[in-house]
């Protein structure tokens, strides 16, 4: 193990390497509380679960060599510059040096506070960049209806087979390499949207709960059936189950980029769009916006007119596995016979630490046979835009956990996490396996409407 003084001397070497160019001063990791930073103890433990130290065994890769950075850009030892930006959207922000730390160091409220230096400092700005960043976090995913209206184009290319034939013309040939890589990452789009397959308020006879659900952005669009599945599921264990319209993205992929204002501006629409105060809880089915969502109550505490009402959602927000945990799951009566497997999104076992809760919602389906994924913790290489902005790394990532799940047997994949489930898919395609990737609640609605055993 290093000696705490190179590990500094690792993370000035970087800090230094700055080529010409932008750098500044740090504004928000010094608004953090200072103990924060020091919360790291150099032990190491973090070492080998960390995806990009374990693929590149450089300290600067690791969570701690990472954190002695950040540190000195607080301390304003250092400014922030291109190479700090570099290293910090090379972190895949999987959060799994939180779930091993026996110091309980808060690395994801860290890396969010630095990359909305790198953002503020403009230390990564490049035309190309900026435009797309302005198009999509600045103005696609603020406007629902705009984004809707990409979605349903999308859908049209897709179900028209106009997708299909560009593919087997090999027209993506002529696009950029960079494009030509991300083609394949490209969801499927549902036909119909979450507001058209669920009603604003659904009852079922037998009443106990009354929650919220929320339908996400990129969940909306490409996941809608995961919705309706959650609320079928919801219903069916007697919750009342309270859908608003056209709800906005929660802000979870702004604050994961740096741009916590917008984070913030994001959140205060979620919460005038929800009447907290007669909801028993809100239920979230993605589990990366989930781990932000629960930050509400952090994100917002300065916030006067929010602060209260957010603290009051954090505490009432609830991961689909969880609440189903915590009220008791309603066993299906039909059986139905599969082999599964379970990818545990980075964002639900590390940064919300739900893992046993997946696990019992698929063993409460009869005839369902869970076979445990090696590495079932390992990220698979989507972390938010980590599959776009570090595509080589990503599809390292995503080979070894293909690897993985061809051990296992199974044909069918359970994940909760939408960017999770588009990585999966086009991990599928490429291996071209028959095998589906589906969330266990889906599995869970399936089995509720199976027939009976008569």
């Amino acid at each position: 193990m290093a000696a705490p003084d190179e590990l500094h001397q690792a993370a000035v070497r970087i800090g230094r390497a700055n080529p010409e160019g932008r750098q500044g001063r740090s504004k928000y990791l010094k608004q953090l509380d200072y103990s924060v930073l020091q919360q790291c103890i150099h032990c190491g433990m973090c070492l080998p679960t960390c995806p990009t130290y374990d693929e590149t065994k450089l300290e600067r890769n690791s969570p701690r060599g990472r954190i002695a950075l950040m540190r000195r850009i607080a301390d304003g030892q250092l400014e922030v510059t291109q190479a700090f930006g570099q290293e910090l959207y090379f972190c895949l922000g999987c959060l799994t040096c939180e779930t091993v730390c026996p110091a309980g160091v808060r690395y994801g409220e860290m890396f969010e506070y630095a990359r909305a230096d790198i953002e503020q400092a403009g230390v990564m700005r490049n035309p190309r960049r900026d435009v797309v960043r302005a198009c999509t976090l600045k103005w696609l995913f603020t406007h629902p209806q705009a984004l809707r209206t990409v979605g349903r184009l999308v859908w049209l290319y897709q179900a028209s087979g106009l997708e299909s034939l560009v593919r087997r013309l090999n027209v993506t040939a002529l696009l950029p390499a960079r494009l030509r890589m991300l083609e394949p990452l490209t969801p499927r789009m549902q036909r119909h949207f979450s507001d058209a397959l669920i009603r604003p308020v659904e009852t079922p006879p037998n009443r106990k709960f009354r929650v919220g659900l929320l339908t996400g952005c990129v969940q909306d669009l490409a996941f809608s059936h995961v919705n309706r599945d959650t609320a079928d599921v919801l219903l069916a264990n007697g919750c009342e189950v309270v859908t608003p319209r056209r709800q906005s993205c929660c802000g979870s992929i702004h604050a994961h980029n740096g741009e916590l204002e917008l984070a913030k501006r994001m959140a205060r629409r979620i919460l005038d769009a929800f009447d907290l105060a007669n909801l028993d809880a809100v239920i979230t089915n993605a589990a990366g916006c989930g781990t932000h969502l629960k930050n509400y109550g952090h994100l917002l505490r300065d916030d006067p007119a929010y602060a209260e009402r957010a603290a009051n959602w954090s505490a009432k927000l609830r991961d689909i596995h969880e609440w189903l945990a915590q009220i008791g799951i309603r066993p299906p009566p039909a059986s139905v016979p599969q082999t599964v497997t379970y990818h545990e999104a980075c964002h639900l076992c590390h940064g919300q630490k739900i893992t046993r809760q997946p696990r019992q919602v698929l063993k409460a389906i009869p005839g369902l046979e869970l076979v445990e994924l090696p590495e079932s913790t390992w990220c698979c290489g989507s972390a938010g835009i980590y599959n776009i902005t570090q595509p080589e790394m990503s599809q390292k990532l995503l080979g070894r956990k293909m690897q993985n799940i061809e051990k296992t047997g199974a044909t069918t994949v359970s994940s909760a996490n939408p960017g999770c489930s588009v990585q999966l898919q086009a991990g599928v395609r490429q291996a071209n396996k028959r095998w589906q990737i589906v969330h266990p609640i889906s599995l869970l609605a399936q089995a509720y409407r199976a027939p009976g055993k008569g």
